[in-house]
């Protein structure tokens, strides 16, 4: 239901997730969009998303709806954002190692990251392939250069 509220194409839901322990619940949809988003793009999807779920009654009694972005401590989760981010530092966690360096190609299968080892006239930079089913998390290294 919350895809079918997005009015920009480059806009995408990244995460939606609902609890109902307390009352009253609690529903929260992570959008991102291709080219970022912005406050009023998260308050339209907010007051969109819950005009359809008050007409459809799909989630009966109270609960509050909280839309937001992922934050930057948030692990990449789709393809969709893989792309937006190539170009920048990303740290991957393997199953049994760690691996950094910049994103540079994203495909249906795998992600490149473009690694810089030595210093100096000795700096040497080689390619290195992470096919998704390898990942565990991603997160994007942000630099305050």
């Amino acid at each position: 239901m919350a895809e079918a509220q997005l009015k920009d194409e480059s806009h995408f839901i990244v995460d939606v997730i609902a609890t109902f322990k307390g009352n009253p619940g609690k529903v929260l949809v992570t959008m991102d969009g291709d080219k970022g988003i912005g406050i009023d793009d998260c308050a339209e999807m907010s007051r969109d998303l819950s005009k359809a779920l008050d007409e459809t009654n799909l989630i009966p009694g109270a609960f509050n709806l909280e839309v937001s972005t992922p934050g930057l401590d948030q692990p990449l989760k789709s393809k969709r954002q893989y792309v937006k981010n190539i170009g920048r530092n990303v740290r991957v966690r393997l199953a049994d190692k760690m691996e950094e360096g910049k994103l540079t190609a994203v495909t249906d299968n795998s992600i490149q990251l473009m690694q810089t080892e030595g210093s100096g006239k000795k700096q040497v930079e080689k390619m290195v392939e992470i096919p998704f089913d390898k990942i565990d998390k991603t997160i994007v290294l942000v630099s305050f250069k």
